[in-house]
């Protein structure tokens, strides 16, 4: 007997939690060998290595090592992204408007708050009108990472709501560098990245299954938008949106699902650790540190990132709730949602991203610091929540008072 869609769906999300996971412990070590490298006396090897151009200069492709892992490498995890988002709208959570609702407007309200928490913060300040910006993002693999070490008995709703909330939130941020950090448009290369973004909509379409049409046709993708001036991760998060969820009748899975199962580990575990060795290694002395907390430009990040997600997210969950525009998610309570709410505020992948997008020079780094910081703050104080909340729902389970 096969089992049953929700049972499906409850094991493909353990699934991918558990990659998750492992994903998130992979970044946490690189981004520890990313801060002791680059703060070691071989800091200049470290610097010579992410600084290294390679590729052709056609098509502005000769990249640093560091911006290959930026725009190449996160190309893969945003494609990912864009295919859990796909299978979330159109099977998943997110099919059904009263749950796709709350972690829509939540996600909403963690991007419009940060932003300007972080505007008030550093009004005036150089660089102000464009790190604004860095605040708005969630990261999935680190946010689900902690989600999974300390809350095992939250209920799966929760873990779907954090889920949805994490992939629209980064959907919103990618948003937010197409408008905001394209810098010139090539208005063929765009044309081009249309056409091969149609014919891979078409032969999905089609059925057609063949890998040897769609890798080079992602390549095209990438390159065109790469070209157009667009950021390059761009082009993942709309090849995954074109990609089919619904599987034919005698097809076991539908090509998104196979292309998670496929793509997700080496996302989790390479792509985005890779991102972060190149993207974390800025220099932690006491001077810097300090910087952090005394200068307007990296404290608005920090502000942003733990206050201005704590308080968009659970507020407008909050107010879609009691207007009556959204349900919580069952199962779950409003202090659940508060745990959840603080753990937005781990920006790092996409943060990181956006402050080198943002920001140059000893801005960008200290900007990179107060990510850093801010998500380390955010996701100790969410474990901390999740584990009490964790402890009550497991006593729920067995009718403890």
């Amino acid at each position: 007997m096969t089992a049953s869609r929700p049972a499906r769906m409850a094991a493909e999300f353990a699934r991918y939690l558990r990659t998750e996971t492992t994903g998130g412990i992979i970044l946490l070590a690189a981004t520890a060998v990313a801060l002791i490298w680059a703060n070691s006396p071989l800091r200049e090897v470290y610097q010579a290595v992410r600084d290294f151009h390679l590729g052709p200069e056609f098509l502005h492709l000769n990249l640093s090592i560091g911006d290959w892992a930026k725009d190449g490498l996160l190309a893969l995890f945003f494609f990912v992204a864009g295919l859990e988002l796909k299978r979330e709208l159109v099977v998943g959570e997110l099919s059904r408007f009263k749950q796709a609702v709350l972690p829509v407007i939540a996600a909403v309200g963690g991007m419009v708050v940060p932003a300007v928490f972080a505007l008030a913060v550093a009004w005036g300040s150089p660089g102000a009108d464009r790190a604004w910006a860095i605040p708005v993002a969630t990261d999935i693999a680190f946010a689900l990472g902690v989600l999974a070490l300390t809350a095992s008995n939250l209920p799966s709703s929760a873990r779907v709501f954090l889920l949805s909330l994490a992939v629209v939130d980064d959907l919103g941020a990618i948003l937010v560098i197409a408008i905001v950090f394209t810098t010139g448009f090539n208005l063929v290369a765009a044309g081009v990245a249309v056409v091969a973004l149609a014919l891979y909509a078409f032969l999905q379409h089609k059925r057609v299954r063949t890998s040897w049409l769609y890798v080079p046709l992602a390549l095209i993708v990438w390159v065109a938008v790469h070209s157009a001036g667009i950021h390059a991760t761009i082009a993942g998060v709309a090849l995954g949106l074109l990609t089919r969820v619904r599987p034919d009748e005698g097809e076991a899975e539908s090509p998104a699902l196979r292309l998670e199962h496929r793509l997700q580990p080496w996302s989790a575990a390479v792509a985005v650790p890779l991102f972060a060795l190149f993207a974390a290694g800025i220099s932690v002395s006491g001077g810097a540190l300090g910087e952090v907390f005394t200068t307007a430009l990296p404290l608005a990040v920090l502000i942003g990132l733990i206050g201005g997600k704590f308080v968009g997210i659970l507020g407008a969950s909050l107010l879609a709730v009691r207007l009556r525009i959204a349900e919580k998610p069952s199962g779950t309570g409003w202090r659940d949602i508060a745990a959840l709410a603080l753990l937005g505020g781990v920006g790092f992948t996409v943060s990181l991203l956006i402050a080198d997008l943002a920001l140059e020079g000893e801005a960008a780094e200290l900007a990179k610091a107060a990510v850093l910081i801010a998500s380390a703050i955010a996701s100790l104080g969410a474990a901390a929540l999740l584990v009490r909340r964790s402890r009550a729902h497991a006593r729920a389970d067995t009718g403890e008072d």
